[in-house]
C-alpha cells in the first residue's frame, strides 16, 4: 500500500500556548477558510490545551466542522484519586478523537517512560480514542548511530499488548527531538529513512497489512517552507506541527502543502 491509500494528517499541537478565547478565534478562522476538498484531501487535526477543548468543541459542532480533535496527553487511569489529571471517559465526552500519547517533552519532562506510554495507549484505546504516539531520538543518539533502534524500541514498548485491529487505526508520530523547536529540521530522507524502519518495525510486530494502513507522520520545525519535500517521501504520510500551528495562517498553508512551491 503506497501513501496514496493513506489519508495524510496535519496535526497542529498547541502545546501550553492559547487560552480559551484566543482558540476560538482560531478556530473561527479555520471554519472561514478550510473548504471541502481540504478536507477531502487532508485530515486536519488539534491538540489544545485541556481547557481548550471544550472551545474547540463548541465551534467544531456548531459549524459542523470535518477539523478533529484531541488532548495532549491522557491519563492512564480510568478514574480516582490523581489530581490534575483527565481520564480516556472525559475526553470521549468532549468528542475528542484523538488523544497525544508519549511527546518528548512528556518523556523529558515528565519522565514517562515506554511502560507509562504503553498503559496510557491501552486506556485511549479503552476510551475509543485514537493514540497518536510520538517517538524519536535525542541529539546524543542520532551521533551515536543509534537513532532507529532507540526509536524503534519506543515503539515496540507503545504498542506492547496491543491487539493489531487497535494498531492500524494508531498513527505514529516521528520526532527527531533535535528539531523540535529548533529551527533545525531532519532532512526529508531523513524523515523517510526513520518513517519506513518504523513500517518494517510494524510489519514484524503484526504482519504487512497493518504496517500499510498505519499512518506515519513527521514532527520536528515543520513549516510551509519545508512541508512539501517531507510529504512527497513515499512512508510519510503527515506533519506534527508546533510552533507553525499556533499561527493560522501559517498552519493552513501547510495543510495546502500541496500547493506550496
Amino acid at each position: 500500500m503506497t501513501n496514496e491509500n493513506r489519508q495524510p494528517v496535519m496535526a497542529g499541537n498547541w502545546k501550553m500556548n492559547v487560552n480559551h478565547l484566543e482558540a476560538i478565534a482560531y478556530m473561527n478562522k479555520m471554519a472561514f477558510s478550510l473548504v471541502d476538498a481540504d478536507y477531502a484531501r487532508t485530515e486536519v487535526v488539534i491538540f489544545p490545551p485541556f481547557t481548550d477543548l471544550r472551545s474547540v468543541q463548541t465551534i467544531v459542532d456548531a459549524d459542523h466542522l470535518s477539523i478533529t480533535y484531541g488532548a495532549q496527553d491522557i491519563s492512564a487511569h480510568e478514574a480516582g484519586a490523581y489530581t490534575g489529571e483527565v481520564s480516556g471517559s472525559m475526553l470521549k465526552k468532549l468528542k475528542a478523537k484523538y488523544a497525544l500519547i508519549g511527546h518528548s517533552e512528556r518523556r523529558a519532562h515528565h519522565n514517562e517512560s515506554d511502560e507509562l506510554v504503553n498503559a496510557k495507549v491501552k486506556a485511549a484505546i479503552k476510551s475509543d480514542l485514537i493514540p497518536m504516539i510520538a517517538v524519536g531520538e535525542t541529539l546524543d543518539i542520532r551521533q551515536s548511530g543509534n537513532a532507529i533502534e532507540h526509536t524503534l524500541s519506543q515503539v515496540t514498548g507503545a504498542l506492547k499488548d496491543v491487539r493489531s485491529n487497535y494498531v492500524d487505526e494508531s498513527v505514529i508520530a516521528y520526532e527527531p527531538v533535535w528539531a523540535i523547536g529548533t529551527g533545525e529540521v531532519a532532512t526529508p530522507q531523513d524523515a523517510q529513512d526513520m518513517s519506513l524502519a518504523i513500517r518494517e518495525k510494524i510489519s514484524k510486530l503484526y504482519n504487512q497489512e497493518v504496517a500499510d494502513k498505519v499512518r506515519i507522520l513527521y514532527g520536528g520545525s515543520v513549516k510551509a517552507g519545508n512541508v512539501k519535500t517531507i510529504m512527497e517521501q513515499p512512508d510519510v504520510d503527515g506533519a506534527l506541527v508546533g510552533g507553525a500551528a499556533l499561527d493560522p495562517d501559517e498552519f493552513l498553508r501547510i495543510i495546502r502543502w500541496p500547493d506550496q512551491p
